[in-house]
């Protein structure tokens, strides 16, 4: 066993390609004292037993995989010590602290690290099962049983993390920042891995936000520093799932950061946008025509300008909630009173008269609900033409941010709106003073989003409606109160499928 200074003379270096070389320049886990050991599949669960090098081999992903996570964290600075002794001093920078010796960032990362070292160390083991036959048994590394919690993705969705060794710590950190919202449709043959890896990146790079990931693509919206977010969108480009598919401009960004999300949430579903119906039944395969914001913003001026005979062949539609046009909207457009995405192919299959033989041009946020709607609207094959935004109004509002759209754009985070003009088109619940920022309803298990004034508000007036309200003060003495969310006068009397024109 090499000694410290000598192990941290061999780490100072870049790790060599061969196996037994990079292998001695790491301490063995067992002077480690991880706080948990990595899942690797033990003996019982698995359907043939390892031989002895395929033993040697899973022993050597996890010391490769340790010594690659010490090693990213290395930071070089200059000195003036002699050449015959070193050209360089070493440490290291981790979780906003540095480590002078190799003891010390070792022990910092088996007690912090682990979860990362055990997600590199499966990754690594794949790597070598797709490259020799390192099992005894015919059975092929894909069936062997996946401990829960650990993460096999094919070789062709691992990818590396952005190194930050020469940004620093509160260049990652730093509240003033942005927000990034993108999607990207694309066949996924592994979601797990993309989704391992998505956590990986965001947590390196100190992101919060959403982020849904299907055998359809990925759509996400994350905040976090200027530095932080650029690197996610350079990481994104360059993964081989999204290269040619995925670019720069897909990216919409507003002013903001990880204080925008109360926590990082990335998980696998069915959809990558909500609408209730399997994609293999509607798929994005199918969608409209992709208007870019000025072929939008023309044919927009181009309806408004022609009255009621151009309208009479064409619906300007909003695909969002209720809640979101009723801060901004595009002049003349029809708005679904809907409450959920989900409840769009209800609206279409009860209104099918309203669109039959209708040119359609449909916006959302950032096109994401679009592809889907549009997807589902042709699939009725009622409707002359369907076109939408491509970007959504986010894009739309860069290009024109005083075009057709008025009012505020609502985004799902907890600023809950952003701005390109001073309109103000909603009023207050109460008073009717003009007023569009949204706050949630006082009233616990309710989740109705509320436009109440300050003068409201100064009066105790912030529920949702007068259920809600005494609702409220009955709950007020007695937090444990059970009581139904969502069930107030707001839900009940709203219709899924009304038609309402703005």
């Amino acid at each position: 066993m090499p000694s410290c200074c000598d192990v941290a003379m061999i780490s100072s270096l870049s790790l060599p390609d061969r196996e037994d070389e990079r292998d001695a320049c790491i301490l063995t886990f067992a002077d480690l004292e991880l706080k948990e050991h990595l899942p690797f599949p033990s003996k019982s669960h698995l359907k043939a037993e390892f031989d002895a090098s395929a033993r040697k081999k899973q022993a050597s992903a996890k010391r490769k995989a340790f010594a690659l996570f010490v090693k990213a964290k290395e930071a070089v600075a200059d000195t003036c010590c002699p050449m015959s002794a070193c050209h360089e001093a070493v440490s290291w920078r981790c979780c906003q602290q540095t480590f002078k010796d190799l003891a010390s960032i070792h022990r910092h990362v088996a007690a912090h690290h682990f979860a990362d070292v055990r997600q590199q160390a499966a990754v690594i083991l794949k790597q070598m099962v797709a490259k020799a036959d390192i099992i005894s048994s015919p059975i092929s590394a894909d069936e062997l049983p996946r401990p829960k919690g650990a993460l096999y993705p094919p070789q062709e969705t691992c990818c590396t993390l952005p190194d930050t060794r020469h940004i620093e710590a509160d260049e990652l950190t730093s509240e003033a920042g942005q927000v990034l919202l993108f999607y990207c449709y694309c066949e996924l043959a592994d979601p797990e891995g993309l989704c391992a890896w998505q956590k990986a990146l965001c947590q390196h790079l100190h992101l919060k936000g959403k982020v849904r990931i299907a055998s359809e693509g990925i759509n996400g919206t994350v905040g976090g520093s200027t530095t932080a977010t650029c690197l996610y969108v350079d990481a994104m480009l360059s993964h081989p799932l999204f290269k040619g598919i995925l670019m720069r401009d897909d990216f919409k960004t507003s002013p903001g950061g990880a204080h925008c999300f109360p926590h990082l949430r990335i998980g696998i579903f069915e959809e990558i946008v909500p609408m209730g119906i399997d994609p293999k039944k509607i798929s994005y395969k199918e969608t409209g025509i992709h208007l870019t914001p000025k072929e939008f913003h023309r044919e927009v001026e181009k309806y408004l300008s022609q009255g009621n005979k151009v309208q009479t062949d064409t619906i300007l539609l909003d695909c969002r909630n209720f809640y979101e046009s009723k801060i901004g909207h595009f002049q003349g457009c029809l708005a679904p009173d809907i409450r959920k995405f989900s409840y769009f192919p209800s609206y279409v299959d009860e209104n099918l008269e309203l669109f039959r033989g209708k040119r359609v041009l449909m916006y959302c946020t950032g096109g994401i609900r679009c592809e889907k709607g549009s997807a589902y609207l042709i699939s009725k094959g009622i409707c002359q033409g369907v076109f939408h935004l491509k970007g959504g109004i986010h894009k739309y509002l860069e290009e024109f941010p005083d075009g057709f759209y008025r009012g505020k754009l609502f985004v799902f985070d907890e600023r809950y709106t952003i701005a390109s003009n001073g309109d103000v088109i909603s009023a207050c619940r109460y008073c009717g003073t003009l007023w569009d920022q949204y706050q949630l309803c006082s009233t616990q298990p309710c989740r109705q989003l509320v436009l109440t004034c300050p003068q409201c508000q100064q009066k105790g007036l912030t529920a949702c409606c007068p259920v809600c309200q005494k609702k409220d003060l009955l709950l007020a003495p007695k937090p444990s109160g059970r009581v139904l969310k969502e069930q107030c006068e707001c839900t009940e009397r709203r219709q899924r499928v009304p038609v309402e024109c703005i």
